[in-house]
Parts: C-alpha cells; sequence; structure tokens
C-alpha cells in the first residue's frame, strides 16, 4: 500500500512538473508575441508621422505655398481652397488645415468671415519691422560666437563657408539657399544661449520665404558669400563687435533685396481664387 501510495505521489508530482514547464514555455511564447505586437504598433505609428510630418503634407505645403505667395503667384486677398490644395498635394484636408495655420502664424494668410482663407496684403512696415528685428537677434548670435565659440567650432564655420564659394557662382538658386540655412543655423546654435536661439529660429521661419527670395535675384548669392565672410573673419578674430555689426548689416541687407522683390512681383489688382 505504501508503494502504491509512493508511486502515485511520483507520477503526480511529474505531471506537476510537467504542466509548470509547460506553462512556463507558454507564456515566454505569449511574452514574445505580445513583443512582437507591441513594436509592430509602434513601427506603424512612427511611419504614419513621418507621413504626416516629413514628407509632402506639411513642411513642404508650407514651403511651397509660402514661396508662392512671397512671389506674388498668390495675390492679396486670392481664397485658399483647402480642396484644390488637397488634390494638389495628393493629401487629405486635415494636413492642409494644419500648413493654413503654419501659414496664418507667418502672416501670409487670414481667416475671413464667410470667405474663409485668404493670402495677406504684406505691408511694406511690417515686412521692414520683422527683418530689423532678426538683424538684431542675429548680431546677438554673431556676437556671443565671438566670445563662446571653440578654435575646432571657428575653423569648421570658416571651412563651411569657403566651400560656398563655388556655390555663390554656380547660378543655382536652390543650391546656395540650402548652404545659407545651414550657415545661419551654426550662428544660432555656437552662440549657447538657449532662448535666444529659440527667439531666432521662430523668426526666421516667420522669414524664411521671404529671406529665399533673394537668391532670385541676379548675383545675390555673390554678394551675400561676402557679407558671411566678414562675419567669419570677426568671429575667428574673437571679434563680438565686429561679428554682431556684420550680422546686422548681413541681415538689414536681405530685408532691402527681399522687400524689393516682394514690391516687384505684388499684383494685388490680379485677384484670383483657387477653387475647383
Amino acid at each position: 500500500m505504501q508503494l502504491f501510495i509512493s508511486a502515485c505521489l511520483r507520477v503526480t508530482f511529474c505531471i506537476i512538473y510537467a504542466f509548470c514547464v509547460m506553462a512556463k514555455k507558454v507564456h515566454a511564447l505569449l511574452r514574445m508575441r505580445v513583443m512582437d505586437m507591441m513594436a509592430m504598433t509602434k513601427e506603424k505609428v512612427t511611419d504614419k508621422r513621418t507621413l504626416l510630418r516629413g514628407g509632402t503634407t506639411v513642411d513642404d505645403m508650407v514651403r511651397v505655398l509660402s514661396e508662392e505667395i512671397v512671389s506674388g503667384q498668390w495675390p492679396p486677398e486670392t481664397r485658399l481652397s483647402a480642396k484644390s490644395i488637397a488634390d494638389r498635394f495628393g493629401v487629405s484636408r486635415t494636413p492642409v488645415r494644419e500648413a493654413f495655420g503654419h501659414l496664418f502664424a507667418m502672416g501670409l494668410v487670414e481667416r475671413r468671415p464667410n470667405r474663409g482663407v485668404v493670402t495677406a496684403c504684406i505691408s511694406d512696415p511690417r515686412l521692414l519691422s520683422m527683418f530689423e528685428a532678426m538683424a538684431e537677434l542675429e548680431a546677438s548670435c554673431a556676437g556671443l560666437c565671438a566670445q563662446r565659440m571653440t578654435l575646432e567650432e571657428r575653423r569648421a564655420l570658416s571651412i563651411l563657408h569657403e566651400s560656398s564659394r563655388a556655390l555663390s557662382h554656380s547660378h543655382s538658386p536652390h543650391a546656395y539657399t540650402d548652404f545659407n540655412d545651414e550657415f545661419h543655423s551654426r550662428l544660432y546654435e555656437g552662440s549657447r544661449s538657449e532662448y535666444l536661439i529659440e527667439l531666432t529660429q521662430s523668426t526666421r521661419a516667420r522669414l524664411q520665404p521671404f529671406r529665399h527670395t533673394q537668391f532670385q535675384v541676379s548675383h545675390r548669392p555673390e554678394r551675400s558669400f561676402i557679407e558671411h565672410e566678414a562675419i567669419v573673419e570677426a568671429i575667428v578674430a574673437g571679434d563680438a563687435n565686429g561679428a554682431a555689426e556684420a550680422a546686422r548689416r548681413h541681415v538689414l541687407s536681405v530685408g532691402t533685396v527681399s522687400q524689393s522683390f516682394v514690391e516687384s512681383h505684388a499684383r494685388p489688382d490680379a485677384h484670383r481664387s483657387h477653387e475647383q
């Protein structure tokens, strides 16, 4: 009888042990499955965010539309149709409305009762005041660069500037525009002033389409290269006042060229509606 009980206990123990091992394996498989599903979900969310933010839906629309407005292709008081723009870029109306929000913040469009979104009339005093503010912000950044940049950073800035010499004579406005954005970003970062960088980047975002128009003017890239050179030389020499003044003159020069371009391309009487 004792042998029988002992045998039963051994069998029961083996069954329990086998069950525990199986349960542990099942738990591990389930855990792996859940982790795989979470990873797949995260990838889908990331892909969707990339599609909405990084491609043709918001950033590119803002860039294209803002440059078209500034260049006079969309005269003041032109009604912007979310449907026609969505069809043009092959997107839904949701990212178009987000793009409208960016254009509104830049002062390029207005919201009108019973009309919706229309292109704004950009006044000369308003544009001038924005460039004056930008000139002072960039002057502060350049002055701090002369004080705070390391020798390695100054050398890198000088090399970056020199690399644009050929671009300035290449008759490729888009290529020089990309370089110009990078050059000014280096000045902001080199200031090592977080709040100043935020203010400068915010103001630059509003002026970006106007700043880009300057390179559609003949010989402007060559002139820009010379103005950049004065900024770089002062920073490398540690001359804070000289760097600030060179940056101030440069931005005001950009403002003058951009304002002239906008005035020459303005067609206030050519109202048109982009509706379908």
